[in-house]
């Protein structure tokens, strides 16, 4: 019953999304994706170079991230590489202070929110197979249904994935990737891992985000320049709308490399129980 209430929603989504559309103008275009966005990475999940520092915060509360030490019952990552881990922690901490930070500040002076907003959404939208396929190898076959109306009404309501509809609509997004599909099927994480470039993981997300590469449609671009200028812009603009997040976060903290390591797995931890 369920599913019929979703599709009939979902069949009036295009007549009430039109007749909005004009209300909503920059608001719809320019709205927040708090809902309907992704990880980095992430990322899905996956946004690659040192943003993901910042991406690994964006669900965790601020009192997950302050400078006390980690309860003794929560669950926590074994790090049996963490000399080398905090080696690549200063590189990409240096990375984002001195390249990232400022080419996303002057990337936020030119560009407007609005128009930042959308490119998100863009991304967020076209990283759709993703989601998809892993919501399906999980057996949440409504996530899947419920994602693929999303992808319909953003690309073609939503200009191509510019304006977040399927969030003003009410329709959910189930951010799912393959990290989170091996802890589904038994896989633990072994251990963490700080990628320099990439950030946080563990051997099982790091396993996991070499499969996503293969769903991600800008894998498949046909120049092979075009992918990671496009990847380049994803970087850029998501930093763009989070700076502040990871200063807060050393500011705080006083390891800022345990800080983001606990918040990184609790985020994780999270997701793979939803």
């Amino acid at each position: 019953m369920k599913v019929f209430r979703l599709m009939k929603r979902t069949g009036l989504v295009f007549l009430i999304a039109i007749l909005s559309l004009v209300s909503f103008g920059s608001t719809s275009l320019g709205q927040s994706t708090a809902t309907y966005a992704p990880e980095n990475l992430f990322g899905a999940q996956r946004v690659e170079l040192a943003s993901i520092q910042v991406a690994s915060l964006k669900e965790a509360s601020p009192e997950e991230n302050e400078s006390e030490p980690a309860d003794s019952s929560e669950e926590t990552v074994p790090d049996p590489l963490e000399p080398l881990n905090r080696v690549f922690f200063e590189f990409n901490d240096r990375l984002y202070f001195w390249v990232l930070k400022p080419v996303a500040t002057g990337y936020k002076t030119v560009v407007p929110e609005e128009a930042r907003v959308c490119v998100r959404n863009f991304f967020n939208n076209l990283a759709f197979p993703v989601r998809f396929v892993n919501n399906v190898l999980q057996g949440k076959f409504f996530g899947a249904f419920e994602e693929t109306c999303g992808f319909l009404v953003n690309s073609t309501v939503g200009l191509g994935g510019l304006a977040d509809i399927a969030t003003a609509v009410d329709l959910k997004r189930h951010d799912e990737d393959l990290g989170q599909t091996l802890a589904v099927h038994g896989a633990g994480p072994a251990f963490y891992i700080y990628w320099p470039f990439f950030g946080p993981s563990t051997l099982r997300d790091t396993i996991g985000m070499a499969g996503d590469i293969f769903l991600d449609p800008l894998t498949y671009l046909g120049d092979y320049w075009y992918a990671p200028y496009s990847r380049g812009l994803n970087v850029v603009n998501e930093t763009s709308l989070r700076i502040g997040d990871y200063e807060s976060l050393k500011k705080a903290a006083l390891d800022p490399y345990v800080a983001l390591r606990d918040a990184f797995y609790q985020n994780r931890l999270s997701k793979i129980r939803e």
